[in-house]
């Protein structure tokens, strides 16, 4: 009862209370980033794989200007990476139009983190259940570690969670992810693609 109707109709409840109380914060930052990212917008958009694997547009405030070289080639995320842009991802504000997504039904406030189409041919066959379930603004690897955990581990969590699914690992998820967010705790605001998924099970061939 709770997998199939309740989850969602939180989702739906809580995501647009949040859209509403939230509405002066989410204004100010759209402000705040269209000056501090040059030109570049406010807003970034991407494809990720979400429920059965179908692809949607993720919302996410955009941290990083459009800068590039000599040779039209954007610079390393360091260097695009504004100090407005660092804050905002510390704080993990820039996770908040993703509310926009859970109201649409393309994600749930808890699940998996949505990741990149190009990895959808590197998961096992377990790792795949990750795509039974919605994907997520928080989840069970988010709160138990995030990018400090390596790529089994982290999509191990996610098998687990897609198993385990429940009221009561929801609320534990939620509980953590608040106090995560107010500690600022296993935040990475600068990832390197070295990291990337298909990078490093290329490497483990």
């Amino acid at each position: 009862m709770y997998r199939k109707y309740i989850k969602r109709l939180l989702d739906i409840v809580i995501s647009a209370g949040a859209l509403v109380a939230l509405s002066p914060v989410l204004i100010a930052v759209t402000v705040w980033l269209q000056l501090a990212n040059r030109g570049a917008g406010a807003f970034f958009t991407q494809r990720r794989p979400g429920l059965h694997g179908k692809v949607f547009r993720i919302y996410k405030f955009k941290t990083m200007t459009d800068e590039r070289d000599s040779d039209g080639n954007l610079l390393p995320d360091m260097e695009r990476l504004t100090r407005v842009g660092r804050f905002v991802r510390s704080t993990s504000i820039d996770e908040l139009p993703q509310l926009f997504n859970v109201l649409l039904g393309d994600m749930s406030l808890i699940g998996p983190r949505p990741l990149l189409e190009k990895y959808l041919p590197y998961y096992t066959d377990r790792e795949q259940m990750r795509h039974s379930v919605r994907p997520g603004i928080t989840g069970l690897a988010q709160v138990s570690g995030r990018n400090l955990l390596d790529w089994d581990e982290r999509l191990e969590m996610d098998a687990q969670y897609a198993e385990n699914l429940s009221f009561s690992l929801d609320c534990q998820i939620i509980r953590k992810t608040i106090i995560n967010v107010v500690r600022r705790a296993d935040i990475e605001t600068a990832p390197s693609e070295d990291h990337d998924l298909d990078v490093v099970r290329n490497k483990n061939k």
